[in-house]
């Protein structure tokens, strides 16, 4: 059954709708990366920061209408001290929010062969069909350790964590697992807590069938069994529901899969497989873009703008397809000269995984490619790309204030939240191009233009057109992806699942097993 996507609803009916939710049973939200991160000042006090990444900002919008304890991992040596110095849960200071936080602590090597050596450059690399399948992966007896000793070791520990946090409750929690990293742990908990319901969101794209085949069928097999230990696994998109019911189908022996219901029974328990589309924080994005800091960071842009100015907005990591878009720009200036010291490009590059060599790689690459379309298409005077490479949130928030044409062409992505923040915080009626494969494309499509991400040539002619559209239908354009995202922001997202949990609520015991 599919959401009715349009329907939106506002922060008092969320309100209402977490209070009747959390009146006997309390929620637990279990991500790797947590929302908030330590650090250690130079005088050797603690910072408190916040989170980054887009699971973080989905998810921390969830604690502004109901109390949260988050279980998440130690990600720095700050985070270590904090939670060294506490036993279970301790509240986190920000305002406006009731948080808690609960540390989860992994020894560094194990934590290391978990996230740098299965997480990221196997997982996710699946997940975004991001293998080179004549050469990798290559799947090796260090691949099996770290599964082992790795994903399996960091999982359990979670899984631990979030029974240690329930232990003394009346009522079984509701528990929201996110994403790929901890697959494992909806297994875990429901052989602990078998009347706890448990929903796991992945936020990246699943791969079709025959693509999770290059993988260990005892690796998928777990991730699968495991997944289908939950109540409901929610997923970015239909067509990410889709692959997800056919690969239950493919790989697990007796599982009764039904397409129409979106359901699929394994062992006796019936899971719900379910489409919600992350979205963007309206009132934080209206707050962010007018702040002085952004204002002063629109200014400072100014100077690099030119008669009209196309922008993206990526993590520094192959799957967002930055070179390609890269070459499509240089393509444009050679096959329309006129456009030179005319239309500009401005690239705001956040690193990421810089301890992972195929980013490393794949970061100088996008460095020697601008470094070789200013060397071939500039002057002295005048430069075609401008490229800002740091983690500088209200400095990419101030570039998307001003694009004529914002550029998003991953070669695959669950969501891609810069599809949808550009066009609420722009101020120019501008163009959004965008990939066909990002799942944004499925509520956005009919006032985008689309690009198939290793097209070259039509991303060329696609940011020819944008930058060529009359005005009339830009404004068109840019008000209808305007209304369909305000119509489906971030509190319609957390709505819809708060709804689904509170409707299987109603049909499963409250006390907790004597």
């Amino acid at each position: 059954m599919l959401l009715p996507h349009k329907l939106s609803h506002t922060g008092d009916q969320l309100a209402a709708l977490c209070q009747e939710l959390l009146a006997e049973r309390r929620l637990i939200l279990v991500s790797n990366r947590g929302p908030v991160e330590y650090r250690v000042a130079q005088n050797g006090e603690l910072q408190l920061n916040r989170g980054t990444g887009g699971v973080v900002t989905a998810l921390r919008a969830i604690s502004k209408y109901v109390e949260v304890t988050w279980i998440a991992s130690t990600m720095g040596e700050g985070d270590r001290l904090a939670a060294s110095g506490q036993i279970g849960r301790f509240q986190v200071a920000l305002p406006g929010q009731r948080l808690y936080l609960r540390l989860v602590t992994s020894p560094r090597n194990v934590y290391h062969k978990y996230y740098n050596l299965f997480c990221n450059p196997l997982l996710w690399f699946l997940q975004h069909y991001m293998w080179n399948s004549p050469y990798t992966p290559n799947v090796d007896a260090k691949v099996y350790d770290a599964w082992d000793n790795g994903y399996v070791a960091v999982n359990r520990s979670f899984a631990d964590a979030v029974i240690a946090e329930a232990a003394h409750d009346r009522t079984p929690p509701f528990v929201m697992i996110h994403d790929y990293q901890l697959y494992l742990v909806d297994g875990y908990l429901r052989q602990q807590m078998p009347n706890a319901i448990l929903q796991h969101f992945i936020h990246i794209p699943w791969p079709a069938s025959s693509y999770w085949q290059l993988f260990p069928d005892s690796m998928r097999r777990a991730i699968l069994e495991s997944l289908c230990a939950a109540d409901i696994v929610g997923l970015q998109t239909n067509r990410d529901v889709h692959y997800f019911l056919h690969s239950c189908q493919m790989f697990l022996d007796g599982a009764k899969v039904d397409y129409e219901s979106r359901t699929v029974v394994h062992r006796g328990r019936k899971t719900r497989i379910a489409s919600y589309p992350v979205s963007v924080d309206l009132a934080a994005l209206h707050r962010v873009v007018r702040s002085p800091r952004v204002q002063e960071y629109e200014d400072k842009l100014r100077p690099y703008l030119g008669e009209q100015t196309i922008v993206r907005v990526d993590r520094a990591e192959p799957s967002k397809n930055i070179t390609r878009g890269l070459k499509a720009f240089d393509m444009l200036l050679e096959r329309y000269p006129h456009l030179a010291k005319r239309v500009k490009l401005i690239c705001f590059v956040v690193p990421s995984r810089s301890g992972i060599k195929q980013y490393e790689r794949y970061t100088q690459e996008i460095f020697d490619s601008v470094e070789a379309i200013n060397a071939r298409h500039g002057t002295e005077g005048w430069q075609p790309v401008k490229l800002f490479f740091e983690n500088n949130y209200a400095q990419s928030m101030a570039g998307m204030r001003l694009y004529d044409v914002l550029l998003v062409n991953p070669v695959i992505d669950g969501m891609n939240l810069v599809a949808k923040e550009g066009p609420v915080v722009n101020a120019r009626n501008g163009v959004l191009v965008l990939s066909e494969s990002a799942g944004a494309y499925e509520q956005l499509k009919e006032n985008v233009i689309s690009v198939a991400p290793a097209d070259l040539e039509g991303t060329t002619q696609a940011l020819y057109e944008a930058l060529n559209m009359n005005p009339t239908e830009r404004r068109r354009r840019a008000e209808a992806l305007r209304k369909t995202i305000e119509e489906e922001d971030i509190t319609n997202w957390i709505y819809h699942q708060f709804r689904d949990l509170r409707n299987l609520a109603c049909q499963l015991p409250l006390l907790m097993p004597v």
